[in-house]
């Protein structure tokens, strides 16, 4: 994250059936990441801190997913299938949030910049500080 005044930032999944909100600065820095997973849906990271992140409604609309090592958990909605936020393996402290499930009258700016998920083992560490307080 980049910028440093904390804003409150809601956002959901497709149908409505999923709420959170997320605390974090007024501009951010947010990953375009190409694993396989990521690059087949467009999803653009904001980490955040576990405690920036507050699940309103939908608790029980998700369905997890896993794969590889079991340590990132990807959250569905089961509904319309939208994944708009996850605990990423990068991260397991915090959670990842689609900057594109964000409601669009509040997105914080941003900017976006690469990350070789495809290479993770090699650049996962890049990424650790970002669930940090």
């Amino acid at each position: 994250m980049t910028g440093s005044a904390s804003h409150t930032y809601r956002g959901g999944c497709h149908c409505g059936a999923v709420r959170f909100e997320i605390d974090a600065p007024a501009e951010v820095t947010v990953q375009s990441c190409n694993c396989s997973i990521c690059s087949m849906t467009g999803f653009l990271h904001l980490i955040v801190p576990a405690a920036r992140f507050r699940l309103l409604q939908g608790d029980d609309a998700l369905s997890t997913y896993t794969f590889n090592t079991g340590t990132a958990r990807h959250l569905f909605c089961r509904h319309c299938g939208v994944k708009s936020f996850y605990v990423p393996r990068s991260n397991p402290d915090g959670f990842s949030i689609n900057l594109r499930c964000l409601d669009a009258d509040s997105r914080p700016h941003s900017a976006i910049e690469a990350f070789d998920g495809a290479h993770w083992e090699e650049h996962g560490e890049a990424l650790a500080h970002l669930s940090r307080d």
